[in-house]
């Protein structure tokens, strides 16, 4: 099951988090250790979550680490509102990440049903 750099889910994700740090290096200076941190970590947190399910030996294994990203996703989404929400984005930003975030929720979620792990 190496093969996560095939996934499109993946590949949509590292996009994420490439626009998640350019974006996020106009937060201030104070949020460094805050809500930059955050938002990085859980944009990080989903490829790597399908790579490390990827490894891993059975599909239920990856459907956990897939659960595990998904998490992530919901996760990453609520910061995006915050960051919205307190100026650090502006809407057209918004509107992007968002969309972007959304349609990775939904990959991730019809690759999960795909996987026979009953």
């Amino acid at each position: 099951m190496n093969y996560f750099k095939e996934l499109k889910v993946w590949q949509k994700a590292i996009e994420l988090v490439t626009n998640t740090y350019l974006k996020s290096q106009t937060f201030p200076k104070e949020e460094i250790y805050g809500l930059t941190s955050q938002i990085r970590r859980c944009a990080v947190s989903i490829p790597s979550n399908i790579a490390e399910g990827c490894g891993r030996k059975s599909p239920k294994d990856f459907n956990n680490f897939l659960g595990i990203s998904l998490g992530s996703a919901f996760e990453f989404e609520t910061q995006l509102i915050i960051c919205k929400n307190i100026g650090y984005i502006e809407q057209e930003v918004f509107n992007f990440l968002e969309s972007e975030i959304q349609h990775i929720q939904n990959m991730l979620i019809k690759l999960q049903a795909s996987l026979d792990t009953k």
